[in-house]
């Protein structure tokens, strides 16, 4: 038997590992995990190549809880240890410079709650036991080893008389950590770090049902029965996930399976996925997927996986995954990802970089391959993914430099085009007096009913750009494209923005319009209205509110997330009102020498278009509901 110290550069190393990674206690379980799977998978590879003389089988990996002795028991068939290495490994590799490095790592281990990566490893098996028990075998021919520490720096090692092959850890819990003892919670965990670690992990064993074949040799009592039960090892993981075989391997079913295997409350199929697989200049592989968003920017986050190697590290990916891709659902799996780094420096370092790029170019390399192949299913689509686009086009360059390819604008009829086809299909119709194209569209079909009546009627295409951000994108598109305007259905009308062949004519005299003009400012607010008196069809409204097209865009995008660039939160509600000349209203207005009445049908013409754009609200609808009912009596 052999006594000693642990090389430890402090006096008392446990509690401060306890202390310092406290709020990650529950990681021992997937470090430990993690070595066993190290251990096996080291095994096979010397197995393979002819230095490890034995048998390598099909090992596994198990967990035991011994709720009444209060261990709990990691057991692989791994390489095992001999006393020597157990010196070697455990008592003084883990150790040196431990007090240096939780001084130089202790802010970004406390961020990123990664534990194994850091290189503590085994030691946090302490911060959830009060001794440690070590019982291994080393595949060579050698003795079993049995260390044991209790959590101070003292350590016995002595001979064991364990006669398979592979490690075996015991850990007497905590009084302070006794969830650990509960099946739910080591599920719990066993669900969330090691679903798809590559060596079987077995927790307890699930009874199945085997059918019975003729001939048999039953049980007597089992005799008249299809099936017989028996007692298998409950494997709680899926050590081939669909993220490590080849794209070609796999089926659209299996892509489904494995979506319902990730999220498996999602009930909603995904409507596509994007498989990665790189292995040069770095080494990743993932699957992703595009779920139905609707227009919400906040309704997904932290939906994708992270691992390393197959085991889980977190689903926290800001920095590695591009920013608008982290809408989406799946895993990415990397080696190279450095994990003893803050989030900031994911940011600055080159692979990193070069995997988010990856990322970035493979996805739209997917939607353009999806648009070319099957046109009329990826506009069936379109509304359930173009938030992600959209944002993907306004935040990387590189993205918006491709999305031309495929990235739709609807009209309110439903027709899609890309950019290009919405140039060709405008250009002999939608032109202003300077010769640029002017891209009509609608942000809210219903409400904006009326105004997009008025310009088909003048055949003219309107789109429909309903998403959050489209002011933001348009800006873009403009800056980018400087022969065209996006114009807003109800912003500046627009009759004063396209070419028209023919001129409507106004029925009343210039002199007339003075002072119809004259009576409309003396009632409507000056403070938020401008009247404007313009000759449009008869049938048109009489009374039309619209918003300055600048105005209006720059107020939504403060609104959307701009207001600190543009410095507009705050600005006031302007409007113009378009009176149309040749209704009968306005003639109406004019003749009416009663000025009580002159002014009540001003006022009520003004709140119908109001009305009509969802202005009027609160004691002004309850005074115009009122007015209406005494109208009619």
């Amino acid at each position: 038997m052999t006594t000693g110290k642990i090389n430890v550069s402090v006096e008392n190393i446990f509690p401060l590992i306890k202390k310092f990674l406290y709020s990650d206690h529950e990681i021992f379980l997937r470090e430990l995990i993690s070595n066993g799977t190290d251990a096996t998978l080291k095994l096979k590879h010397l197995t393979s190549i002819g230095e490890a003389k034995v048998e390598y089988g099909n090992p596994i990996i198990e967990v035991k809880i011994d709720k009444e002795g209060k261990k709990l028991h990691i057991i692989d068939q791994g390489l095992g240890m001999t006393a020597d290495e157990v010196e070697k490994y455990i008592n003084q590799v883990a150790f040196s410079g431990a007090e240096e490095f939780l001084d130089k790592y202790k802010d970004s281990a406390k961020d990123s709650g990664i534990i194994g990566h850091f290189g503590l490893g085994f030691y946090s098996a302490f911060m959830v036991a009060e001794k440690v028990e070590i019982i291994t075998k080393s595949f060579k021919d050698e003795p079993a080893a049995h260390w044991t520490c209790d959590g101070s720096p003292e350590f016995t090692l002595e001979p064991a008389d364990k006669t398979s092959r592979g490690t075996e850890i015991i850990l007497h819990i905590a009084e302070d950590s006794l969830e650990f003892l509960e099946e739910y919670k080591i599920k719990e965990l066993l669900n969330k770090y090691n679903k798809f670690m590559p060596i079987p992990i077995k927790f307890g064993t699930k009874t199945e049902k085997i059918e019975q074949k003729k001939g048999e040799e039953v049980a007597e009592e089992d005799k008249d029965k299809t099936f017989t039960e028996v007692e298998v090892d409950n494997i709680i993981n899926n050590p081939n996930p669909a993220w490590t075989k080849q794209p070609t391997e796999l089926s659209a079913e299996d892509y489904k399976n494995f979506y319902h295997e990730l999220y498996p409350m999602q009930f909603e199929e995904p409507l596509f996925h994007i498989h990665l697989n790189v292995d040069y200049p770095f080494n990743l592989t993932g699957i992703l997927y595009f779920p139905k968003l609707g227009s919400d920017l906040q309704i997904q986050k932290d939906k994708i996986q992270l691992y390393q190697n197959q085991v889980y590290v977190t689903d926290n990916v800001e920095g590695i995954v591009p920013e608008f891709l982290m809408m989406l659902k799946g895993v990415v799996d990397s080696p190279d990802i450095p994990l003893n780094v803050s989030r900031s420096g994911l940011q600055a370092d080159a692979a990193v970089k070069k995997i988010s790029n990856y990322i970035t170019r493979k996805v739209a390399d997917k939607l353009k391959s999806l648009f070319t192949e099957n046109r009329e299913d990826f506009e069936q689509k379109w509304n359930d993914i173009k938030i992600v686009l959209e944002y993907g086009m306004l935040s990387e360059d590189k993205f918006y430099e491709k999305a031309g390819a495929f990235v739709l604008y609807p009209t309110v009829d439903g027709k899609y085009y890309t950019l290009e086809e919405l140039k060709e299909n405008l250009a002999a119709n939608q032109t202003d007096k300077d010769g640029k194209l002017v891209v009509l569209y609608a942000g809210n079909k219903e409400a904006q009913h009326s105004y997009i009546e008025i310009a088909k009627d003048k055949g003219y295409e309107v789109l429909l750009l309903d998403s959050p951000i489209i002011s933001h994108l348009i800006q873009k598109i403009e800056g980018d494209n400087s022969n065209m305007t996006f114009v807003r259905v109800d912003s500046d009308h627009i009759d004063n923005l396209i070419k028209k062949e023919e001129t409507t004519i106004s029925k009343l005299s210039e002199e007339e319009q003075t002072n119809l003009k004259t009576v409309l400012e003396a009632i409507v607010p000056k403070q938020t209205y401008s009247v404007q008196l313009e000759a449009l069809d008869s049938n048109a409204s009489p009374f039309i509110i619209t918003q300055p097209e600048f105005m209006r865009r720059m107020k939504e995008m403060s609104q959307s997330g701009g207001g600190g660039m543009f410095g507009m939160g705050n600005m006031p509600e302007m409007y113009n009102l378009v009176v149309n000349t040749n209704s009968e209203l306005a003639t109406s207005i004019l003749n009416n020498k009663d000025k009580t009445a002159q002014e009540s049908l001003v006022k009520q013409a003004l709140d119908l278009a109001k009305l009509s754009q969802n202005l009027l609200k609160g004691e002004a609808l309850t005074a115009f509901v009122k007015r209406s009912f005494e109208m009619i009596k």
